[in-house]
C-alpha cells in the first residue's frame, strides 16, 4: 500500500477562485474529487502526495471557478430567440410571444426548447438555472437528462393556457410535479408570472403553500413603469407595497429585474431580506430600465444575475450578465469602484445560490459541497498577459473559453464537447418548431 488515499478525480489547474472565502485567488492548487462532493482543494504538489485519483484532468491554462448559477431564465422560449426583436415588451408579449405560445407551446416544445437550452448554458459554463415557464415537467425531464441543476418553477398565472385552466389548476399541477420529482439535482420554487397576471387570492394560496413546504417564490417585479402605473391603477399602490401587504415580502422571494424602486422601496427590500435577480441584458434590450444595483448592494441585499429567456436576451450567457452588470453599475453611479469584478462573480454564483436556498450545495469551490466546478482557458492571445484571472473573467473572457464543466462530479463539458446531450438532435429539433413557428406566422 502507498498510502495514498483514492479517489474519483483531481483537477489541477493554474488558477482556482473559490469565491469563498471572498477575494481569494489560488495559484497552482488543485481540486480533489469524490463521489461527486469537493473533498480537498490544495497546493498541486501537495495534493499529489496525498491522493491517488482514478483520473487526474491537469489543465495548466486554465481558471477554475464556481459553476455559474443563472438566477431567471425562461428556458423553453430558446426556441422563440430573436423572432420578435426590438420591441416593447407589452406588444412583444400580447402581439408576438404569447400568439405563439397558445399556438405551439406543449410539453414537447417544452422538452426541445430545455433541452437547446441546456446546452448553451453548459457551454458557456452556467450549472445551475432558476426557470419559469409551462409544462415543467418537461422541463424536469430535459434538466435530468442533461444532468445540470436546476430550480424548477412551478409557474401560475391567471389565464387559461394549453398547460393549464386556472389559477387552482395551475398549483395542483406544480405540487404533484414536485412531490412527483424528488431527484438530487432538481429544487423547485412557485413561479407566479407578474403582478398584472395574477390576483391577490392566487398570491395568498402560493403564500400559504410556499411557507407549509419552505419554497421560495420566483416572480417578476417592478419590471417596467407600465407595470407600476397599471398596479396604481388598479389597486392605488405600487406592486412592492401590495406584495408588502400580501405578506410576500420575505427571504423567500426571489424578484426578478427590480429596475424601478425608490430609496425607501431598496430599504424594503433590505429590511425584509429579499433576493433580486437582476437581467442586465434583457432590461436594455426590451428598454425596460436599469436596476439601482450599487444603492441595493450598499443597504447589502444579496442580488444574482440572470439571463432571462433566449427570446428577449439573446443569449444564455452568464459571462455577458456579469460583465454588464459591472459596468452599467460604474455607469450609473458614477464611481470606478462600484460593483468589482469578485463581487460580479460573486453575484453570478454565490449570491444566485444563496436566493435558491442552495448555498450549502453549491454557488462556491468549498470542501464538502458540490463539484460544480466551471474551468475557462486562458492561453487565448486575447486573454494574455494576465494580471488579474478575476478581472479577466469579468471584463475579457467570453464563454467560448469554457472548457470543461462538471456537476455534481460529472463532466458535462469535455474541451468544449457535450457529454450528455447531441447538438445534431437537438439542431434537427430546433429546425423542426422553426418550421412550425413560421409556417402558422405567416397566414
Amino acid at each position: 500500500m502507498n498510502g495514498l488515499q483514492p479517489i474519483d478525480t483531481l483537477i489541477e489547474a493554474k488558477w482556482i477562485i473559490p469565491v469563498e472565502p471572498a477575494g481569494i485567488v489560488l495559484n497552482q492548487h488543485a481540486i480533489a474529487v469524490d463521489q461527486g462532493i469537493i473533498r480537498d482543494i490544495l497546493p498541486v504538489s501537495e495534493a499529489k502526495l496525498r491522493y491517488q485519483p482514478w483520473q487526474t484532468i491537469t489543465l495548466n491554462d486554465h481558471v477554475l471557478i464556481p459553476g455559474l448559477i443563472n438566477l431567471h431564465t425562461h428556458a423553453a422560449m430558446t426556441l422563440m430567440r430573436g423572432m420578435a426583436d426590438d420591441l416593447p415588451l407589452m406588444e412583444w408579449l400580447h402581439q408576438h410571444i404569447w400568439p405563439v405560445e397558445n399556438r405551439h407551446v406543449n410539453a414537447q416544445f417544452v422538452l426541445d426548447g430545455v433541452q437547446l437550452a441546456c446546452a448553451e448554458m453548459i457551454k458557456g459554463g452556467i450549472t445551475c438555472f432558476n426557470d419559469m415557464y409551462f409544462f415543467p415537467e418537461s422541463c424536469a425531464q430535459a434538466v435530468i437528462s442533461s444532468g445540470m441543476r436546476a430550480a424548477i418553477g412551478m409557474v401560475v398565472i391567471d389565464f387559461p393556457t394549453a398547460y393549464a385552466s386556472d389559477a387552482d389548476d395551475y398549483l395542483a399541477k406544480g405540487l404533484q410535479l414536485r412531490d412527483q420529482y424528488q431527484h438530487p439535482l432538481l429544487s423547485f420554487c412557485f413561479a407566479p408570472h407578474a403582478p398584472y397576471t395574477v390576483s391577490d387570492n392566487t398570491f395568498r394560496s402560493i403564500l400559504t403553500y410556499a411557507e407549509q413546504l419552505n419554497v421560495p417564490i420566483h416572480t417578476h417585479l417592478h419590471e417596467t413603469q407600465d407595470e407600476i402605473r397599471l398596479s396604481l391603477q388598479s389597486s392605488g399602490v405600487r406592486p412592492i407595497e401590495r406584495f408588502q401587504q400580501l405578506g410576500l415580502l420575505s427571504p423567500d422571494l426571489i424578484a426578478v429585474h427590480m429596475a424601478h424602486l425608490s430609496d425607501h422601496e431598496i430599504k424594503l427590500v433590505h429590511q425584509y431580506g429579499c433576493h433580486i435577480a437582476h437581467c442586465p441584458s434583457s432590461n436594455m434590450k426590451l428598454a425596460s430600465g436599469l436596476a439601482p444595483i450599487a444603492p441595493l448592494l450598499n443597504q447589502g441585499v444579496n442580488v444574482g444575475l440572470g439571463t432571462d429567456g433566449a427570446a428577449s436576451n439573446n443569449r444564455l450567457d452568464m459571462f455577458e450578465e456579469m460583465h454588464l452588470a459591472a459596468l452599467l453599475a460604474k455607469a450609473i453611479s458614477g464611481h470606478a469602484d462600484t460593483l468589482p469584478a469578485h463581487q460580479a462573480l460573486q453575484m453570478a454564483t454565490l449570491n444566485g445560490a444563496r436566493a435558491l436556498g442552495l448555498a450549502k450545495i453549491t454557488g462556491s469551490l468549498t470542501i464538502g459541497k458540490a463539484a460544480d466546478i466551471t474551468a475557462v482557458n486562458f492561453s487565448d492571445l486575447n486573454l494574455t498577459p494576465c494580471y488579474d484571472p478575476v478581472s479577466h473573467l469579468v471584463y475579457t473572457a467570453s464563454r467560448e473559453q469554457v472548457s470543461h464543466v462538471w456537476v455534481n462530479g460529472k463532466m458535462l463539458l469535455q474541451d468544449k464537447e457535450l457529454t450528455t446531450l447531441n447538438p445534431v438532435e437537438l439542431q434537427y429539433r430546433a429546425a423542426y418548431w422553426y418550421e412550425r413557428i413560421t409556417a402558422t406566422s405567416q397566414h
